[in-house]
């Protein structure tokens, strides 16, 4: 727990800057709620949860002063199971085609800026990883899997908007949502929107994903 704490400390700037930020989106969720008497955002909170879990694995991880491969094995699997939830919020937007035409400029700042804090934690927990995989990977490895990374969140999003699948589907629905992945994959003509979709978000991703290191660590 000493570890944990310590981390803590340390990190004590960023966390309360995105709680602070959350914070923000929860109150315009509630302005909203009051202006328009209508519950229909309240999903953004529970997205904004899930998006939190990667960044929270990725915390505790870097929080162990040793961590075994097999144990960062498993732990990685987890994240990425979650990853997409992170980046998913972006496509929360398209709901914007429901909102009332007089305060449609509050349903576009709530969403963004839900969506805003979804980004955030996928950059950090990214960057957390980065530093986690150093202790085993060579540098242009690393590079390489978390562009990879960022492809398969691409696709993890595309599931959850289009397909609805949750990450807790690999679980209950494990064999449909297998059949579909493959379906996906063997029959690409079938499904160019999926692939479309999917390396558009990567490539916005990994670009993102340097933009944000660059301004994170300036040379």
């Amino acid at each position: 727990m000493e570890h944990i704490k310590i981390l803590l400390i340390n990190r004590f700037k960023i966390i309360t800057i995105l709680t602070l930020s959350m914070a923000f989106s929860v109150v315009l969720l509630m302005i909203r709620m009051k202006l328009n008497h209508s519950f229909f955002f309240l999903f953004l909170v529970w997205n904004l949860f899930l998006a939190v879990i990667p960044y929270a694995i990725t915390t505790y991880l870097i929080s162990l002063p040793n961590i075994k491969k097999i144990s960062l094995l498993i732990y990685g699997s987890i994240w990425l199971l979650f990853l997409p939830n992170a980046p998913y919020i972006i496509t929360d937007l398209l709901h914007l085609r429901m909102s009332n035409i007089h305060f449609m400029w509050l349903d576009v700042l709530l969403v963004t800026s839900f969506a805003f804090n979804g980004m955030m934690l996928f950059f950090l927990s990214l960057m957390d990883m980065e530093i986690l995989l150093k202790k085993y990977v060579s540098g242009k490895n690393i590079y390489h899997f978390l562009h990879f990374v960022c492809i398969l969140t691409g696709f993890g999003m595309y599931l959850g908007r289009f397909l609805r699948y949750n990450s807790w589907e690999i679980i209950q629905h494990p064999s449909a949502l297998f059949t579909d992945i493959i379906d996906i994959i063997i029959q690409p003509s079938h499904h160019l929107e999926a692939w479309i979709f999917t390396g558009s978000f990567g490539l916005f991703l990994i670009v993102g994903f340097w933009l944000f290191k660059a301004l994170k660590t300036p040379t």
